[in-house]
């Protein structure tokens, strides 16, 4: 393995997560997603509390450097149009591939931050390029409340994706759409 061997077992967490929930995330179902010998992976992270942080810290890892470079391809909207089409592709991305991996396991995280605070603070949204320009154009949209809105609309779109795991389907440009002019109003 060329990569780190405990950035490989994280990243073997998160997609055993993502396929087989919180009860089916083991040390040993871990060695077997990567097929490494069985204690492998109890030898870098010798309690479950220890696996799960090492996993939501690299989730969380993964995230920001997503988020960055999506700020940094757009670090100017110039319309509410192209603030869709962008949350759009994002949004897809969340639902689809490797992403919905990731999602699958963010929220599993979530929850189980309920009941480990230590985890909260690994999981509190963290600042970015991408929500630096999201709150730039609000704020050139004459809100002075750019934060809160972005707050607040970055949270109804993590509700779209969260819905859509669940129940199934897509997001569409209109429902998005909808969530901009709010923002916007």
């Amino acid at each position: 393995m060329s990569t780190d061997r405990r950035t490989v077992l994280a990243d073997a967490a998160i997609g055993v997560l993502a396929e087989a929930g919180m009860r089916g995330l083991t040390h040993r179902a871990v060695d077997r997603a990567v097929d490494l010998p069985h204690g492998t992976t109890s030898a870098y992270y010798r309690t479950r509390q220890a696996l799960l942080t090492a996993l939501v810290r690299r989730l969380v890892a993964l995230d920001q450097v997503e988020l960055q470079a999506i700020g940094e391809r757009t670090p100017t909207l110039r319309s509410a149009e192209e603030l869709v089409a962008g949350l759009v592709a994002f949004v897809d991305r969340r639902l689809t591939g490797e992403g919905r991996r990731r999602s699958l396991a963010r929220y599993a995280c979530a929850l189980e931050s309920v009941r480990h605070p230590e985890l909260r603070e690994i999981l509190v949204p963290r600042e970015n390029a991408a929500r630096q320009t999201l709150q730039d154009f609000l704020a050139a949209q004459g809100h002075a409340d750019a934060e809160e809105r972005t707050v607040t609309l970055l949270a109804c779109v993590d509700g779209l994706v969260f819905d859509r795991l669940v129940t199934g389907g897509s997001v569409s440009g209109t429902e998005i759409h909808g969530l901009v002019a709010a923002a916007l109003r």
